[in-house]
């Protein structure tokens, strides 16, 4: 088992988003296909086109950081792009490739009273996975149809399932492609962490057989490392809500991608108020999420 699939996909994919004349090279309109040609990113690359061509086909383990960051300048990545191919790179080293079904990491119960402090914005934890391992009493209320989804097993809700097997999703997410993209690209990163998770292949071959739109996000190999922005819901109970969200990683000390996201409304907007409305409903419950998925 290897991540030399991914690899190629990735590679070939930004590719062909460039064109010689975006990276300054001479044009030809004798061209086939789209994008750069394989010796033209081996030039950019100050590589040979043979030893390129190995890199594309997967061939990655041992190739150092500075020959990666070569490539990552030729191909014009951004800085998670170059993060993920980094991460392939690592996860390609012989001593990684082995299957593995990683050992839950709880929700520390220091983190939960945390969340369990904010009281005016939205907050939740989640793995690299998705799972929402841990939330406050408004960001349960807040995600409401995705915790009440069928897609949510054993009380764990996750992002992934619920966008894309749910069809509930589409009309709670105002803006579902973006998200359904956004959700998709986390998964890629992820994937370039820890490519040999079996719990995370699962999921990706879950979605996969069950959603059409799933495959084809993922086949796009569009990465998405930081999470933030802005999100329009609309809520069954307080209609169209509109807040800002921002994420930033909780140490585990451990092999786990915890992220703390906290979603919250600008202040005296309409929306601040729906986000009172909710935060009085949902003040008598504790929100606390069974830890696992």
């Amino acid at each position: 088992m290897d991540n030399r699939a991914d690899i190629r996909g990735f590679l070939a994919s930004r590719r062909a988003k460039l064109t010689p004349d975006m990276v300054g090279l001479p044009t030809s309109a004798r061209r086939r296909v789209p994008g750069l040609r394989r010796e033209e990113v081996a030039v950019l690359a100050g590589v040979s086109t043979e030893w390129y061509t190995r890199l594309e086909k997967g061939h990655i383990g041992g190739v150092s950081e500075e020959v990666l960051d070569a490539v990552a300048v030729a191909l014009r990545l951004d800085d998670d792009e170059r993060t993920y191919l980094h991460d392939l790179g690592r996860a390609a080293k012989p001593q990684h490739r082995k299957a593995v079904r990683r050992r839950e990491i709880p929700l520390a119960p220091q983190v939960q009273w945390m969340l369990d402090s904010i009281t005016m914005s939205a907050a939740f934890v989640r793995n690299g996975r998705l799972d929402v391992i841990g939330s406050n009493a408004l960001g349960r209320a807040l995600h409401a149809p995705m915790f009440a989804s069928p897609t949510t097993l054993d009380g764990t809700a996750n992002f992934a399932r619920f966008h894309f097997l749910d069809e509930a999703a589409k009309d709670f997410f105002v803006d579902w492609e973006s998200g359904a993209a956004a959700t998709v690209a986390l998964l890629r990163a992820e994937a370039g962490r820890e490519p040999y998770d079996r719990a995370l292949r699962e999921l990706v071959g879950e979605l996969s057989t069950a959603s059409a739109e799933f495959s084809a996000y993922w086949a796009s190999h569009d990465i998405r490392i930081r999470h933030e922005g802005t999100k329009r819901l609309q809520h069954p109970e307080a209609g169209e809500i509109e807040l800002t969200y921002q994420s930033l990683d909780l140490p585990t000390g451990k092999r786990a991608w915890h992220d703390l996201s906290i979603y919250t409304a600008e202040p005296g907007s309409v929306d601040e108020e729906r986000l009172k409305l909710l935060s009085s409903w949902a003040a008598p419950v504790r929100g606390t999420v069974d830890s696992g998925s």
